[in-house]
């Protein structure tokens, strides 16, 4: 079998795994700041295509939560960052079909970051990349949770969050 066969054979698993799961999967993402700015990726991948939301993806078996968040980072937009702390509030995310059953469900711990080396391209799971400050955030389509985790984040990290109602987060 051709390497390019077994890794389609491998993603289509993973795919179906994913759908209609029997427990929740644990997944992990990262807040980068830089310059009082934070670092989003726009989705290229179904549930939420599109949507703008913190790089990551499920964890690997083991693979520390924030290992896991590091490698995503890698993989989906090229940056090096450096986590700050343990993982932050967790974000649960249950998305359901037309008959109500449970199409997906992720455990999401997010972690917070500082950016440390690389500009941010988007990769093969990430539609484009964009440096954000929090108001500006709030006038886009997210992820559900994702403003109160970067609030954590932003607090985590000791930084105004630049353009906020409040000054500070």
């Amino acid at each position: 079998m051709s390497g390019a066969v077994q890794a389609a054979g491998e993603e289509a698993r993973e795919e179906d795994r994913r759908l209609f799961p029997a427990r929740p999967l644990i997944g992990v993402s990262i807040a980068v700041i830089r310059d009082g700015r934070v670092l989003l990726a726009a989705r290229a991948n179904e549930p939420m295509r599109g949507v703008w939301t913190l790089p990551g993806g499920l964890v690997e078996a083991g693979e520390s939560l924030a290992a896991g968040a590091l490698r995503e980072l890698r993989e989906e937009v090229g940056v090096q960052a450096e986590v700050v702390g343990p993982s932050l509030t967790p974000t649960e995310i249950i998305l359901r079909d037309e008959a109500d059953r449970i199409r997906h469900h992720y455990v999401i711990h997010p972690h917070a970051a500082l950016w440390r080396a690389v500009e941010p391209a988007p990769g093969p799971e990430a539609l484009a990349v964009r440096w954000a400050r929090l108001d500006e955030v709030a006038g886009l389509s997210t992820t559900p949770g994702l403003i109160d985790t970067l609030r954590e984040a932003f607090s985590r990290l000791g930084q105004v969050a630049e353009g906020s109602a409040e000054g500070s987060v």
